[in-house]
């Protein structure tokens, strides 16, 4: 009789299977590593494995192992990372990185590890008070981008040019900013995903950042007060000049006006709110705006400038948070006061009644 197949197996990997077994366990194995394969968002997955390149080339720099790595080898490499490195003559190697890059690489070597069996001992005074002296010192707050609310987006709505890249543009704005959606979700969307209602249009997710499972939300367009900034219309518009009847919503289009057959990635996104910001700018300053000009520089928006734009017009009109959570499908509320109390700063300021 066979030996079975040992199980002395680092954790996140199969047992090795014996030429013994039948063919039909070989496959299960193939299948099972697929399915392991897909437990990560693919974006994750890529982040993940460039941190961990970086952690190893620095590693193989120092001439210190990676795997598995010493707590105080992990404590220098964040330390460098917030420094920086300097060559002989001043200039920078590797500039500063800021803490939210830090926290992304240590999860990466955590993973990496875990991958292989080992666990990296995180509550190693070494290590656990260097990353605790690290954020003290230079704070935890994320650089986020300037949200794009109401005011604003209709002040980049009238400067898109009146071609089908303007069609589309106005239609990945209004419905990006009208259902709070992630950049990553809004170029998921494709036509099946869209339904007619008297109300509008439901849009259904079938995977996003916080339903990796596919479980699926579903994203209610209403028709807007004003046709020149309703989302459906806009859609509506798009779909037909496009002629898109099935796959992916929002596409690429070439210089020549020639639309593609792909799907635009999530960094078409964020390059489509630049230069609509850009040319609004460039608007503004023809006018002697110069105060609008100011506010709207591209430097300052991306992709999650119309999900934060939503929450924060929203939030600013009054709207309740369980319903804010409801259209941006927020799973904490904590996430979501950020942006509440950015857009309530004055609205709900105790100075202001007081009687200064």
């Amino acid at each position: 009789m066979s030996e079975p197949p040992s199980t002395d197996q680092p954790p996140g990997t199969l047992p090795t299977i014996s030429p013994d077994l039948t063919v039909e366990a070989g496959q299960l194995v193939e299948r099972a590593e697929l399915y392991i394969g897909a437990a990560r968002a693919p974006n994750t997955v890529r982040g993940y494995e460039a941190d961990w390149r970086h952690f190893e080339g620095w590693c193989a720099r120092h001439h210190a192992p990676s795997l598995p790595a010493d707590p105080r080898i992990v404590a220098l490499y964040l330390t460098s990372l917030i420094e920086g490195t300097r060559a002989g003559d001043g200039h920078w190697v590797e500039r500063p990185r800021r803490v939210t890059t830090l926290d992304r690489r240590l999860s990466a070597i955590r993973h990496f590890h875990r991958s292989a069996g080992y666990e990296l001992d995180a509550s190693a005074p070494v290590l656990r008070d260097t990353w605790r002296g690290i954020r003290r010192t230079h704070g935890v707050a994320p650089r986020g981008k300037a949200p794009t609310v109401t005011e604003f987006l209709r002040v980049l709505l009238e400067t898109l040019p009146d071609d089908a890249s303007g069609v589309r543009d106005r239609a990945l704005l209004l419905v990006g900013f009208a259902g709070a959606f992630r950049r990553s979700e809004l170029v998921a969307i494709d036509h099946e995903h869209c339904a007619r209602h008297r109300d509008g249009i439901i849009i259904t997710i079938p995977f996003s950042k916080t339903d990796q499972e596919g479980r699926a939300d579903e994203v209610g367009l209403p028709y807007g007060a004003h046709p020149e900034t309703c989302p459906v219309r806009a859609l509506t518009d798009w779909l037909a000049v496009a002629d898109i009847t099935t796959g992916p919503v929002f596409r690429p289009i070439t210089r020549h006006g020639h639309i593609a057959p792909t799907r635009l990635t999530d960094r078409g996104v964020a390059l489509v709110i630049k230069r609509a910001v850009s040319a609004a700018r460039d608007a503004a300053r023809a006018r002697g705006n110069a105060a609008l000009a100011e506010a709207l520089d591209p430097a300052r928006y991306a992709g999650h400038s119309l999900r934060a734009g939503f929450i924060t017009s929203a939030a600013a009109a009054g709207v309740s948070e369980s319903d804010i959570m409801r259209q941006s499908r927020h799973k904490r509320g904590d996430t979501l006061r950020k942006y509440i109390r950015h857009a309530t700063v004055f609205r709900q300021n105790a100075a202001a009644k007081v009687g200064l």
